[in-house]
């Protein structure tokens, strides 16, 4: 098992329910220490980054259990607030623990998280914040000792609108004494999806979803059963896929609106889209037409988890398409695999130029990244031929059941 195998060149067409989000998801499990009870997460993603927050979750005494469609968790045995270095490293997300760790506990102790190698994404922001709240941190030799003998509640600004750290501040500003309000935080809707967690847990947060977040401390917490919101970044992979190799698709459990910018360059690009409800349907001849420039941004705009996905879609079009990455600097690590297919992309620095072509050819490619990943797999079925991607744990750090979800589309794909 590790790689895929798939045969491209053909349409695809179906109907597709799109899983739960990691992105919303993680912070949550690290929210579900803030109370000595029982939560139920309905929609949680079998996902390889959801088992390493369930292995912390257990390390730190917590009682983890699947059910047929939930995720139980138990977090009145917590004794604990160390995480080991073996499970940080699983995932760059696991510095979300920090925040509720320090709430609940008044102190934890965690080593640099891994994850995906993207270029530098300091952890300093959440630091920062965690400090200003009265943390009192220490780095040394991988490690991260931090304390809080009270924790009080101020007005904090985020440098930048970091989602990690709007997440971290939140959760540990729920143990805090007063009241916490974050400036300069971030708007995605994943921090929306928190903000309703916490809230049926029995805090008062609000203001997710603007600039402003507002948390009042120290809340009498209760037993809670939450649905994660649907994943906008899977759901933006399945409408690339089907953009590139042309077809139909309907995609079930989504909410539109939080994929704007992606149906409107899919739009732009000559695809037919009708959204409305909990759906979006496409229908794509495969042939799209470059667009105007695409650049990332933080939420409201373009996300750059759907840079990769949909700059895979564009290959095949006509004209030419620029792209600029304005979060992360090694972001195009996707584009040397890409042109095994027989792409015509050029990059200088955070600018990759894409040239459509005629015909790409199936090829042998390796993940580097989850996203990058994705990409490769929406190339690999525009590609005539077969294609084989290696490494795809990392794309199953992020999509429950990617091949199942294609072959309900009349993809074939299988893993090997």
């Amino acid at each position: 098992m590790g790689e895929f195998l798939i045969t491209g060149g053909r349409p695809l067409s179906g109907t597709v329910t799109v899983q739960g989000a990691k992105n919303s998801v993680l912070p949550i499990l690290a929210a579900t220490i803030l109370h000595r009870g029982t939560t139920v997460l309905h929609n949680c993603p079998r996902l390889r980054d959801v088992e390493a927050s369930v292995e912390i979750l257990r390390h730190l005494g917590c009682r983890v259990e699947w059910t047929e469609d939930a995720l139980l968790v138990d977090a009145a045995g917590a004794d604990r607030w160390d995480v080991p270095d073996r499970l940080m490293r699983e995932m760059r997300s696991s510095v979300i623990f920090l925040g509720a760790i320090l709430s609940r506990f008044g102190q934890a102790e965690l080593s640099m998280p891994g994850g995906c190698e993207l270029g530098p994404r300091p952890i300093d922001l959440h630091l920062a914040a965690l400090r200003q709240l009265g943390a009192e941190i220490r780095d040394g030799g991988g490690r991260l000792r931090c304390e809080a003998r009270r924790l009080q509640g101020c007005e904090l600004t985020l440098s930048l609108p970091s989602v990690g750290a709007t997440e971290n501040a939140m959760l540990a500003a729920c143990g805090c004494e007063g009241t916490t309000v974050i400036l300069n935080a971030a708007r995605e809707p994943e921090i929306a999806d928190l903000q309703a967690f916490l809230c049926s847990m029995g805090c008062k947060v609000q203001g997710a979803g603007s600039s402003t977040v507002a948390v009042e401390g120290r809340q009498r917490t209760h037993d809670v059963v939450h649905t994660v919101m649907p994943d906008r970044i899977v759901a933006a992979t399945y409408l690339s896929a089907v953009a590139a190799a042309g077809g139909e698709i309907e995609l079930r459990g989504v909410d539109y609106r939080h994929l704007s910018t992606v149906t409107a360059a899919l739009h732009e690009a000559g695809c037919r889209i009708h959204s409305g409800g909990d759906a979006i349907r496409l229908r794509s001849d495969g042939r799209l037409k470059a667009i105007r420039p695409v650049r990332t941004a933080p939420y409201p705009g373009f996300p750059t988890d759907a840079q990769a996905v949909l700059m895979a879609a564009l290959l095949r079009s006509r004209g030419t398409t620029v792209f600029v990455e304005n979060i992360f600097e090694n972001r195009y690590r996707h584009v040397d695999e890409l042109c095994r297919l027989g792409a015509d992309i050029r990059v200088e620095g955070r600018v990759a130029v894409v040239c459509g072509v005629e015909r790409l050819t199936g090829a042998a490619m390796e993940c580097t990244d989850l996203r990058g990943g994705a990409a490769m797999v929406v190339g690999a079925l525009a590609a005539e031929g077969e294609s084989r991607i290696g490494s795809v744990r990392h794309i199953q750090r992020g999509y429950e059941d990617i091949l199942r979800d294609l072959r309900l589309l009349g993809a074939q794909a299988e893993e090997r």
